[in-house]
């Protein structure tokens, strides 16, 4: 069998190379590129002794480890042992998952049973690996890819999921529940009463809302100028607030003030002593994580011990 040492080992150094640069990814890390080079061209030398009278001792895991280290070491550097082992996991981790997605993705697309017994048998020599490295060759960077995407998604949506309260909002003695998302961006206040503004989507649950909700909801622009009246009852909750978009400089929105707004964030309840809502039909959030968008000024209230009782 003619094995191409030159290839193999460049094929070893770009991999090893981009095991480091998605584990400084991961450790949210900015890496000079010589680093990352240098320490795949450690990880890329157990290819070089494998020829050599010493792979007996060049392939024990015992080695591996070490080359490991060296190769954090020479990328990373060393500040503090809590930081250097999660370099280190870090880099098994983005290594086991590659490897993982790289061998499940052959095994799905193909079964042999003769190649099947081989690995059983632990029989495969040398390099001729069940996985071919042309697939290999192809698979990695794909892979690599959806590693790094998908860790940024799970990221994005913990980051999201630490920002979603939920809301209890009281109108007429009417309760409604939302799961809203704290949004910093949002620093919508009325000018006169200083109140921060809260907005609701009630696209999905639009029959579960009074009359002047689903009217303000689907057609604000008729209480803004006055087309519409609301009953009696909510004529003092009104309240119309210019704000600015993108795309539009001034706009006026229709906003309610409801009798309590409760919010529960991290299992604490914050009262909303002052606080505006204005509904809309448009959907926030595309799959429905939440359905409000929350003022952070909500969170600054009183907080609540079990439903009512404030803290003192």
């Amino acid at each position: 069998m003619t094995v191409y040492l030159d290839v193999i080992w460049v094929l070893n150094l770009l991999f090893d190379s981009l095991l480091l640069y998605l584990s400084a990814i991961f450790l949210k890390r900015k890496i000079k590129l010589w680093r990352i080079a240098s320490g795949g061209f450690i990880g890329s030398l157990i290819i070089l002794l494998a020829f050599t009278p010493i792979n007996v001792y060049s392939n024990h895991p015992v080695a591996k480890l070490f080359c490991s280290v060296l190769m954090i070491l020479v990328t990373f550097g060393y500040k503090r042992l809590s930081f250097f082992i999660k370099a280190l996991m870090t880099l098994y981790v983005s290594t086991f998952l590659i490897g993982g997605a790289l061998i499940g993705t052959h095994y799905f697309i193909q079964y042999d049973t003769h190649l099947t017994a081989k690995v059983l048998l632990a029989s495969v020599k040398g390099f001729g690996d069940p996985v071919s490295w042309l697939f290999v060759l192809v698979g990695f960077p794909i892979a690599w890819h959806f590693s790094r995407k998908n860790i940024e998604c799970m990221e994005m949506t913990k980051i999201q999921f630490d920002q979603i309260v939920n809301v209890r909002l009281t109108i007429h003695n009417d309760q409604f529940e939302f799961k809203g998302l704290i949004d910093s961006g949002n620093q919508l206040y009325d000018p006169l009463s200083k109140m921060p503004v809260m907005f609701v989507s009630i696209k999905n649950t639009i029959d579960g809302f009074p009359e002047p909700i689903r009217k303000m909801a689907a057609d604000p622009e008729g209480f803004i100028m006055g087309g519409d009246e609301l009953p009696e009852e909510w004529q003092n909750r009104l309240r119309i607030i210019p704000c600015q978009v993108v795309g539009q400089e001034h706009q006026l929105i229709a906003a309610v003030k409801p009798d309590t707004i409760v919010i529960e964030h991290n299992g604490a309840g914050y009262l909303c002593e002052k606080g505006l809502v204005s509904f809309t039909m448009q959907q926030l959030s595309n799959d429905d994580a939440f359905q409000c968008i929350v003022h952070p000024k909500m969170l600054t209230g009183p907080r609540l011990q079990g439903d009512t009782e404030r803290v003192s």
